[in-house]
């Protein structure tokens, strides 16, 4: 059974947005920092933004700063990434994550659960 469930991936023309939202009710939510990653074709997956357990630090790859934000409800159980201003360069598909501890990294070695993914595509 996963651990994290991903949804809100979809189709957008650039320039667009969408919000993905990660579903977490497995395990101490509130414990842990959440990431996410995304992969797109032919190339490795990549860091993209990732938060706190108490979701007053965040950390974005430079690619998507300014354009991408990252928060969480921990009454809920979940983690959102809202995507503004979107790119072709953004299709991916974008995972939650949960890494082994409260703080925040950018590393993927650090994180043990992940979810399925959610497919993200750009159009120009």
């Amino acid at each position: 059974q996963a651990q994290v469930v991903e949804s809100g991936g979809g189709l957008v023309q650039a320039g667009g947005s969408l919000r993905l939202s990660c579903l977490a009710p497995k395990f101490d939510f509130h414990n842990y920092a959440m990431g996410w990653f995304r992969q797109a074709p032919g190339k490795e997956r990549e860091f993209v933004a990732a938060i706190n357990s108490k979701g007053d630090d965040t950390n974005f790859a430079d690619s998507v700063k300014g354009r991408f934000f990252v928060s969480r409800n921990n009454d809920k159980d979940t983690l959102y990434l809202d995507m503004n201003n979107l790119k072709p360069q953004d299709t991916a598909v974008y995972y939650c994550a949960r890494p082994r501890q409260s703080w925040i990294s950018t590393s993927q070695t650090s994180y043990v659960d992940w979810g399925q993914g959610t497919q993200v595509t750009v159009s120009s």
